[in-house]
């Protein structure tokens, strides 16, 4: 099996058959424009729906990652980058030494492997590899996180192990859960 071929440049985008929903949108809207003059203004949301599907863009190769945005656009150089922002909505922003964060337009989780790959190594693939076994889940040192919102649940998870809460239910439920696991075993 030959080695696998690795591409000079990656485009993250839209993709250009976005454009023809724009233009059925514009199709749709020419009843409104035409039956009142003043809402041919209505033809300005698919205008700028297509330019912002041309336009915008992250581009990814051996120098670094280009960012084009509607009006404008930023170049940032591999070794600018201390690393990757991976939000819980599965997008991904980059993390310039100087702890500015720059949005990297359709670039998703699932691109960090091939971002990894493009990078020459600059960036690590935090994805496992084809040659560990699936089941197994990475340990790490780290502690939790409290969130304003985490002590609340922690007291409450508290309340509900002392036997102590005033919920009737609380006792249904709890019943529930030893039927449920003496039903498991």
């Amino acid at each position: 099996m030959s080695e696998q071929e690795i591409p000079s440049r990656l485009v993250f985008r839209v993709p250009q058959v976005s454009i023809l929903a724009a233009l059925l949108v514009a199709i749709c809207a020419t009843p409104v424009a035409a039956a009142i003059p003043a809402l041919a203004v209505i033809y300005l949301l698919p205008v700028a729906a297509i330019v912002w599907i041309v336009r915008v863009r992250t581009v990814a190769d051996a120098s670094g990652l280009a960012v084009r945005k509607v009006v404008g656009g930023t170049t940032l150089a591999w070794d600018d980058l201390k690393g990757l922002l991976l939000s819980p909505k599965g997008t991904v922003s980059a993390v310039r030494a100087d702890d500015t964060r720059v949005a990297l337009p359709s670039v998703r989780t699932r691109h960090l492997s091939a971002l990894a790959l493009i990078s020459g190594g600059r960036i690590t693939d935090p994805t496992p590899s084809a040659d560990t076994d699936g089941d197994t889940v990475p340990t790490t040192e780290a502690e939790p996180v409290h969130e304003p919102g985490s002590e609340a649940v922690e007291q409450n998870t508290a309340q509900s192990d002392s036997g102590e809460s005033d919920d009737p239910t609380a006792e249904k439920s709890e019943s529930a859960r030893t039927e449920t696991r003496s039903d498991a075993e």
